[in-house]
């Protein structure tokens, strides 16, 4: 199967992600919108207090939501692109296929983030260096460029974290803890070639960001303008909460006329950040992975190879440890 076909066989799992990130995203809103009415309702100093409690309340839901439902679902997606890119076939049902071969593989939620929280510690210790090597130029200059840098080292991380999790379901004959070990050795041999692939990583995020995120943002602005009246309160408790602050963001802020122009564009952003990881991500995904699972499938990782990294990881020398 080819990277279309193993996207378009499991698209399934995207859809029924995005469903799940709507809805917290709706929740959230919802809760926010009642904090600020009853804050209101109670003093006038507390509708900005109230709109503060229901956004918490409104993130630690979508936390909740998005930990134990659409995580799952992204590993059930994993699992079957990685089947589709070793066997060459996919099952006609591959929502149930993929649940499945998930229990099978971590018997508790509690076990697969014990992974994936393992997998990303390994590749953050593996990817500090290079980050604090371009923090060395110092002054303002070397923070940008540490800062570009680490978000560069992050988005990296981030897809070859999934990769890695990739390799653990394809290696269902080992535990799951020595698979993950596995992974970062194929993560530190081959980082060259894998970085080739980062070009079409950060291409096509700028592209859904730019059309997605810059569509959304046009659409809510349009609703904020119309909305004006309705919401001066909203944005006259902001203004008042960001009055004494200082730089762009507060300044923004504090001035009610340019308020629905940020909430226009955190709205588009949070948007875009759903459907790109929802929609165009697993596409590039799919073919990171097979490069991934390429270069590890006829050269696996011995025991003598994770002493290479051992001590450059304390977390995979921790973890080798309980081998």
């Amino acid at each position: 199967m080819d990277n279309k076909a193993i996207y378009k066989k499991t698209r399934g799992f995207s859809l029924r992600r995005v469903l799940w990130d709507v809805l917290a995203v709706f929740a959230w809103l919802v809760l926010m919108t009642l904090g600020f009415f009853i804050g209101s309702r109670i003093s006038d100093e507390g509708a900005l207090l109230g709109l503060l409690i229901g956004g918490i309340i409104g993130i630690v839901l979508m936390i909740i939501i998005l930990r134990f439902v659409s995580y799952l679902l992204k590993a059930g997606q994993i699992a079957m692109m990685t089947k589709g890119i070793v066997e060459g076939s996919l099952p006609d049902n591959v929502i149930a296929e993929g649940k499945k071969v998930v229990k099978e593989r971590f018997l508790t939620v509690a076990l697969y983030f014990a992974a994936t929280k393992a997998i990303k510690g390994i590749f953050n210790q593996l990817g500090k260096a290079i980050t604090n090597v371009a923090g060395m130029v110092g002054g303002d200059t070397g923070k940008t460029i540490g800062s570009a840098v680490n978000t560069v080292v992050q988005t990296i991380i981030n897809y070859l974290s999934d990769c890695c999790l990739g390799w653990v379901f394809f290696r269902r004959e080992v535990n799951a803890a020595r698979a993950t070990l596995e992974g970062a050795v194929l993560f530190f041999r081959h980082g060259k070639t894998f970085a080739k692939n980062m070009g079409r990583v950060f291409g096509m995020g700028l592209v859904s960001l730019l059309l997605i995120g810059g569509a959304f943002t046009g659409v809510f602005y349009a609703i904020l303008s119309t909305q004006a009246e309705a919401l001066s309160g909203v944005y006259q408790a902001v203004a008042e909460a960001f009055a004494d602050g200082e730089g762009t963001f507060a300044m923004i802020l504090r001035n009610p006329a340019t308020i629905p122009l940020a909430f226009s564009i955190a709205g588009g952003v949070i948007i875009w950040s759903i459907l790109h990881s929802t929609f165009v991500k697993p596409f590039v995904l799919t073919g990171v992975l097979r490069n991934y699972l390429q270069s590890g499938i006829n050269a696996i990782p011995t025991e003598e190879s994770f002493k290479e990294l051992d001590a450059k990881s304390p977390k995979f020398l921790q973890l080798h440890n309980q081998l």
